[in-house]
This record gives structure tokens, sequence and C-alpha cells, in this order.
């Protein structure tokens, strides 16, 4: 009986140390994944955007078009509820319908065009261009204009350019610029173009300001870009850790709210008919769908992994945990997808 009595002790006791074991390496396992990778820094932009470039998995899955896409009408997208937990949305996703992901980015470029009340711009400037969709979108809706996108990586540079030449464009060209200290005369663009720049911008007075010096006379500025909300009320110690994890793992230094970047627009006292709107409803299903690709197609990324081994793996995990954290944000209100518009006196 003593016998039974101590093996059942040591059996309790093994149980134990091993739950213990478990929730540790639990809690590890988790405040590695709450630890952001890739913080602001000199250089830290065009950095992450040449490796990303290179390593072509966000080209391979979404196209030339590194940004949001549009999903309008949001009747028609079966299967997408926004406050679906996780897995339940991967089965409603499975099962439903959406819009096809690289085509809701065609259809964001356009919608965002018809938004910005452009007509007949000459001459275009991409700030923030990435490989160059939005610039070539541009290109071909208006032929007669000469298009010009600015980037931080070469990586992009050369191939926007490399994309272009293969579609027959010759209106459209690329190159290596800081957005915040650009190199181009006063008044100098018919239309000014920024789509998810400004959230890598670590001085987003001075990016709104560029932006509208070098904008023309009559011209239109047309930007999207992700946004805080109103810091009133105050953060929660839970909303700050959020943003905190978000600015970093993307190497975002910070994001501002919607109306902070109209009341930069505003107090630039160059431009006027400033207006913004909320497109977080039509955009939201992008974070999820962004993850559903990758598990309905996941070979590209597989290749991936058994080519540069274990680690890939895992930091495509982080890209999933890190797509889920935005989708919750802007689900709860944290975070908003910001347009903003405006033309220049």
């Amino acid at each position: 009986m003593k016998v039974e009595a101590a093996t059942l002790t040591r059996k309790v006791g093994a149980a134990v140390v091993s739950l213990g074991f478990l929730k540790v390496l639990a809690s590890r396992i988790h405040e590695w994944f709450e630890t952001p990778k890739r913080p602001y820094g000199d250089g830290s932009v065009g950095s992450a955007y040449d490796d990303w470039t290179r390593e072509g998995v966000l080209e391979h899955y979404w196209g030339e078009h590194i940004h949001m896409g549009s999903y309008t009408p949001m009747d028609k997208q079966s299967g997408y509820r926004k406050k679906d937990p996780f897995f339940l949305a991967l089965f409603r996703a499975t099962f439903g319908r959406l819009k096809d992901f690289k085509e809701a980015k065609i259809d964001f470029t356009n919608e965002m065009i018809d938004w910005s009340r452009a007509t007949a711009p000459k001459k275009i400037l991409d700030v923030g261009c990435g490989i160059g969709g939005s610039s070539r979108i541009l290109a071909k809706r208006f032929p007669d204009a000469e298009v010009l996108g600015i980037t931080l990586s070469p990586q992009q540079a050369e191939r926007a350019g490399k994309l272009a030449k293969e579609q027959g464009l010759t209106n459209v060209r690329f190159q290596v610029m800081d957005a915040l200290n650009m190199e181009f005369e006063d008044n100098t663009f018919d239309m000014v173009w920024a789509c998810e720049s400004g959230e890598h911008m670590p001085d987003k007075k001075r990016y709104v300001e560029e932006m509208s010096r070098v904008l023309a006379p009559k011209g239109n500025m047309v930007v999207a870009t992700w946004c805080e909300r109103d810091p009133v009320p105050i953060f929660t110690a839970e909303e700050r850790k959020t943003l905190n994890f978000l600015y970093a793992e993307w190497t975002h230094p910070y994001f501002i709210s919607l109306n902070k970047y109209k009341e930069y627009l505003e107090g630039t006292e160059l431009l006027e008919e400033v207006d913004t709107a909320d497109w977080t409803e039509q955009t939201l299903p992008a974070w999820r769908h962004s993850v559903w690709v990758g598990v309905w197609s996941p070979w590209y990324w597989i290749k991936v992994t058994l080519r540069k081994g274990p680690g890939a793996f895992i930091g495509f995990l982080r890209e999933v945990y890190t797509l889920e954290k935005f989708h919750k944000s802007m689900v709860s209100g944290l975070m908003v997808y910001g347009m903003m518009r405006a033309v220049k006196k």
C-alpha cells in the first residue's frame, strides 16, 4: 500500500513539474511573440523593404501592391464576419467567398484615384511607391502624365522599374529618395499620391509639409495611411502595449490620429478643400485575407522554409501574429484606416 502511495506521489509530482514547465514555456513563447523584432531606426525601413523584396514572398502572395485592398461592396463578401475568432474566420473564409486578394488591391487603388478628385494631372509623384503597383496604375489611368515613384529601398526601385518595362510602360520611373527631404522644386507635381507610407515617417508633420511643398497650385494630394485613434480618452496600458508592438514589429516609429493629420494638412496654410474619411470597414478583410492566401496556397512559403531553414517558418508565424494584431486593433477602434485629400491653393 505504501509502495502504491509513493508511486502515486511521484506521478503527481512529475505531473506538477511537467505542468509547471509547460506553463513557463507557454509564457516564454507568448513573451517572444509580444516582443517586437524590427524596431524603427536609421536605415531600418529601406533595409526591411530590401529584404522583403529580395525574399519575394510578399510579391508572390500580394502581387504588385503592398497595401490593403478594398472589399466593396461588403455585402458581397460571403464568409466574412469581422468579429469572428481567428479559426472560425478561417473556416468561414474557406467555405465562403471573398473578392480575389490581388484584385481587391487593384480596386482599392482605382477607388483611391477616383476619391482624389484628380482629373488630368501631367506630373504625378508617388511617395513611398513600394514596387510600383500604384505608380503603374496611375501611369495607365493617366497615359499623358509623367509618373515618378520614390522609395527608400533600392531593391524596390529596381524591381518597380523592371515590372514597368515588362508591362511596356514608358511614362513611369522610379528612384531612391527620402520623402522627408525631397529633391524637387516647389510646385512641381500636379498630383501627389501616398499610399501607406506615412506609417514609416519619423516626422509626420514634415511628411505632410514636404508633399504640400512640391504639389503645384490647384494640384491634388491624396493620402492613405494607418492611424491610431484620437488620444482622448487616454490610452490604457494595454492599448499602449499593443500600439508599441504595432509600431516596432514592422519598423514604424509611431502612428498619429486621422484628426492630427488633418491638423497638419490645414496647418501648412498651402491647402484647401481638406477632407478626411475612414475606410476601415472596406479594408478590414485584408488583414486576415493576407493570412488565408498563405493557408490556401502554402507551397511558396514551404519552399522558402526548406531553402532558408526553420527560422523562416517562425518568421511566417510572427507575420500571422502581427496581421491578427492589426485586425483586432481595427475591429476595436484602436486603429483606423485613414484617407486624406486636399487641393493646393
